[in-house]
């Protein structure tokens, strides 16, 4: 089965050398190509009873890599659970119109910020206000910048426990009035943003070096004000085991899992999509290898840029009072120690022991030493 891997490395050195990439994307494009492959080095484990020997070689750990997420997502997961309440949990879509995608593009880190920024003081002023619940709330907020066709489409997927603390320090549980108001939301978030945008020293480039004139920026602005922007909630879930797989689904995601690449043919690349706007169905799209890496490559995200954020009573300043809710909600808190190696990782999640010897299928693979990374990887 072809893997992004096998696209990069066969036609990511013509493209990088055709078209313009910022250091994050090169960056991106070399650990995808080097992943799991000797130039990363690894390490050798040899069975304790047969003395079978197995190199393995190490992940590029790039967050862009759909190689590196399982791992990553499950030990982010696993540290999630001590978080939890015993409430339902709402699912808010909060997205960015396409209009004015080409300003996230060429300031991606201040779009991205301003976006959570606006969605997360949207989410906690309409819960604070009494007429929807009135107490304070926590969020988990997660950049998504991809559509299932790989066109740029920036929007927040945000969890929300259902319900808050109130002035008096007691818990109120959410009804049905807060999943409601889509378009009040949906209204005070492009105020919110377009404020907050207008508020942001911007340096205009390339084509968009017109709007440096403040009159031509707000005049590019005001359609916005005119139409409406896409927020959407879905009803809650209450199961705990529910709100950690739903997360998982979002959090360490990547434009595009290996999985979905069908083929790559005669420098065409086949994958799997979903078409929401056509009920739902999977189909297959082709594209030339180029387009492909093109449209991939738009997803990679600035260094350092943080993807998920945790605002309100989620926040890790606020543990003291996600404790007192915790209690309040008569939350079971979990006390699990979180795996400490791969191999115990990959056992709890399959149920299977890859640290068993493939050759006796008696003994355990045991570290015995290192393979150093090639200099120009180090």
């Amino acid at each position: 089965m072809a893997e992004l891997q096998d696209i990069v490395v066969t036609y990511g050195d013509s493209y990088a050398a055709r078209h313009p990439l910022n250091p994050a994307q090169r960056r991106a494009l070399a650990a995808i190509r080097s992943c799991r492959t000797a130039p990363l080095g690894g390490h050798v484990d040899a069975c304790d009873t047969c003395g079978q020997l197995k190199i393995s070689y190490n992940s590029c750990r790039n967050r862009h890599c759909p190689k590196c997420r399982t791992l990553t997502q499950e030990r982010w997961i696993a540290a999630r659970k001590a978080d939890l309440l015993n409430v339902g949990y709402f699912h808010w879509v909060i997205t960015l119109p396409d209009p004015r995608n080409a300003l996230a593009l060429q300031h991606p880190r201040v779009v991205y910020d301003l976006l959570f920024r606006a969605a997360a003081k949207t989410l906690t002023e309409w819960a604070a206000d009494r007429r929807y619940l009135g107490a304070r709330i926590g969020l988990t907020a997660i950049l998504h910048t991809w559509g299932q066709n790989l066109m740029f489409h920036p929007h927040l997927h945000c969890v929300v426990p259902g319900g808050g603390l109130t002035p008096a320090g007691q818990w109120r549980a959410a009804g049905k009035r807060f999943f409601l108001p889509v378009k009040v939301l949906s209204r005070k978030f492009r105020g919110k943003f377009l404020a907050l945008l207008q508020a942001t020293t911007l340096e205009f480039r390339g084509d968009l070096a017109p709007l440096r004139d403040p009159a031509a920026f707000r005049a590019w602005l005001a359609p916005l004000y005119g139409r409406g922007w896409v927020v959407y909630c879905k009803p809650p879930f209450r199961d705990a085991g529910r709100v950690l797989e739903y997360l998982g689904r979002y959090t360490h995601r990547v434009a595009i899992a290996n999985s979905r690449i069908v083929c790559v043919v005669d420098g065409q690349v086949t994958f799997r999509w979903r078409d929401y706007r056509d009920g739902n169905r999977q189909k297959l799209m082709t594209l030339e290898a180029e387009e492909f890496l093109r449209r991939f490559l738009l997803h990679v995200l600035p260094p350092g840029f943080t993807r998920i954020r945790h605002y309100g009573l989620l926040s890790p300043r606020n543990k003291t009072q996600l404790r007192r809710c915790q209690r309040l909600t008569q939350t079971a808190v979990s006390h699990e120690l979180l795996p400490a190696t791969a191999f115990e990782l990959l056992k709890d999640l399959t149920g299977r022991d890859y640290s068993l010897c493939p050759a006796c299928g008696v003994g355990h693979l045991q570290p015995t030493r290192a393979t150093p990374r090639m200099a120009n990887h180090a």
